[in-house]
């Protein structure tokens, strides 16, 4: 029986599947308000089948998004457009909604990738000033960041805060906490980004100070029977960076708060960094930090196989499988491969007669045929 398609408990969330459509930015929202494009853009994901949809890197500030066209969680604006939209979804739908929630730090104020990504200086339209744990660049001659003081730490917990209760509002199932890719949770974590002096930087358990009490803050502002975890970058792919030792130490301190899983993948936050690609490439982060922490663990980074997805949880490496590019370019990846696996999955009853003969209880409750 395929384990990709048996159940997933996270906490108090249970999953039909164990397939994860993962956060992908879009680029694509007026001051962090989304419309008609993420209506159809999460509209075909919500009927993919999947067990579980993560909404993009959603910014708690305005100075929290990636670019200037990111998805936010911090206005009356942005919440009744997602509502809107979430609306219509479990109207259609019964797939779970998880948001992530985050601040890109000294790597906000970008332009969107289609425009080549590079630093908006803070005094270009359409720029701002960014933040982060010191004043470092990401990147050579970039305007380099405010290192936040006490004041805007506590600014940043309370923007955190404001956006988990907005999800709240919206009936949000989960949250995913964005502390991977070189945005600032992962800012403060490694040593390439934080050279503080104060209980914030320094030693590996000053530097993961400020990442746990933004996790104990959402933790403490979302509903209990309703979980939250991180995404973490097991590796920078850097010497002398945040490396899978400090993160199977960071996931221990997760799980003893409450953290209902942990996202595993890497890198971000230098330019230095040396990847080393394939397929699965990032598996074997998530496969020690499982065996390490007994967390649920969620893998992700160039797994586009139903057999590749269902080897590693058969393998005990991973708990679930996070697609991001690989159902972008198939929206229908949980379909196919539950024909592959020879098991079932849920799809719109307006649906089910596209099924093939072959596969003909692909679908569950299905009446296959046509008068």
């Amino acid at each position: 029986m395929s384990l990709l398609f048996q159940p997933l408990a996270l906490g108090g969330l249970s999953l039909p599947n164990r397939i994860i459509v993962a956060p992908m930015c879009q680029y694509s929202c007026t001051d962090g308000t989304p419309g008609d494009w993420h209506m159809m853009h999460l509209g075909q994901l919500a009927i993919s089948g999947a067990g579980l949809l993560i909404l993009e890197a959603t910014g708690v500030s305005p100075e929290g998004r990636i670019s200037p066209d990111d998805l936010g969680l911090y206005s009356d604006e942005n919440e009744a457009a997602l509502a809107r939209i979430l609306t219509a979804i479990r109207a259609t739908a019964p797939i779970p909604v998880a948001v992530q929630l985050g601040h890109a730090g000294r790597k906000a104020s970008s332009a969107p990738p289609w425009e080549g990504g590079a630093q908006i200086p803070p005094d270009a339209p359409r720029g701002w000033q960014t933040l982060a744990p010191s004043a470092l660049p990401h990147s050579p001659g970039e305007v380099p960041p405010t290192a936040l003081d006490a004041a805007g730490l506590a600014r940043v917990r309370a923007d955190f805060v404001a956006a988990t209760q907005r999800a709240a509002r919206l009936g949000i199932e989960a949250i995913e906490i964005h502390g991977a890719h070189g945005y600032l949770l992962h800012q403060f974590l490694s040593p390439l980004a934080n050279t503080r002096t104060d209980q914030y930087g320094g030693s590996l358990e000053n530097r993961m100070r400020f990442p746990l009490e933004v996790f104990d803050a959402v933790r403490a502002a979302f509903p209990a029977d309703r979980p939250v975890w991180l995404r973490v970058s097991a590796t920078d792919w850097v010497d002398g960076g945040w490396d899978l030792d400090s993160t199977v130490i960071f996931a221990r301190e997760l799980a003893k708060r409450g953290a209902a899983a942990i996202h595993v993948s890497t890198a971000g936050v230098s330019p230095l960094q040396q990847i080393t690609l394939g397929a699965g490439y990032q598996v074997r982060f998530a496969q020690r930090i499982k065996a390490e922490t007994g967390l649920p663990t969620i893998a992700v980074g160039l797994i586009t196989e139903p057999a590749h997805a269902e080897a590693i949880l058969q393998a005990g490496e991973a708990d679930a499988i996070a697609l991001a590019r690989a159902i972008l370019y198939d929206p229908r990846w949980p379909w196919h491969a539950a024909a592959e696996l020879g098991a079932q999955v849920s799809a719109p009853k307006q649906y089910w007669r596209c099924q093939p003969r072959a596969f003909k209880d692909l679908f569950v409750n299905s009446v296959y045929g046509q008068r």
